[in-house]
């Protein structure tokens, strides 16, 4: 049994708990242990993980978010930067599922979220679950 952290930058209320719903039932199914964190925004979510990381406390890490394109660059800058942050962390031997909604419009978010349909949210937890397991292959 492995610790999960889930990373949330909470702005959409109803597609972050679809998402997080997701990565729950993922990570239950599977045995393992979580705990659920918010931060203000998606740029923050490599933070958060990055000061996770050391403290020890935690086997893998889900990031879970939705980035919708407005009206200005805003939108490049947080879906970019977000991401670049995260495959950074991950480069370090990090266990990482990103579960960073990047989406046109609410529908495209709410297909993607919506653990019936797309579920992104339980596939950022599969791909932190697949990383720690490879890590763990590694290490042993």
């Amino acid at each position: 049994m492995a610790k999960f952290l889930i990373v949330e930058a909470r702005f959409y209320d109803k597609l972050n708990d679809m998402l997080i719903e997701g990565a729950t039932d993922a990570l239950k199914a599977a045995g393992h242990e979580y705990e659920v964190i918010t931060v203000p925004g998606a740029l923050e979510i490599p933070s958060a993980i990055s000061l996770a990381i050391d403290s020890d406390l935690y086997d893998g890490f889900v990031a879970i978010g939705v980035v919708i394109r407005g009206e200005t660059y805003h939108f490049e800058i947080v879906a970019g930067e977000s991401a670049r942050g995260i495959m950074a962390l991950t480069m370090d031997g990090a266990a990482i599922g990103n579960g960073i909604l990047t989406v046109e419009n609410e529908d495209q978010a709410l297909a993607r979220a919506d653990k019936t349909r797309k579920n992104k949210g339980g596939e950022a937890a599969q791909a932190a679950m697949a990383m720690h397991d490879l890590a763990m292959k590694f290490t042993t």
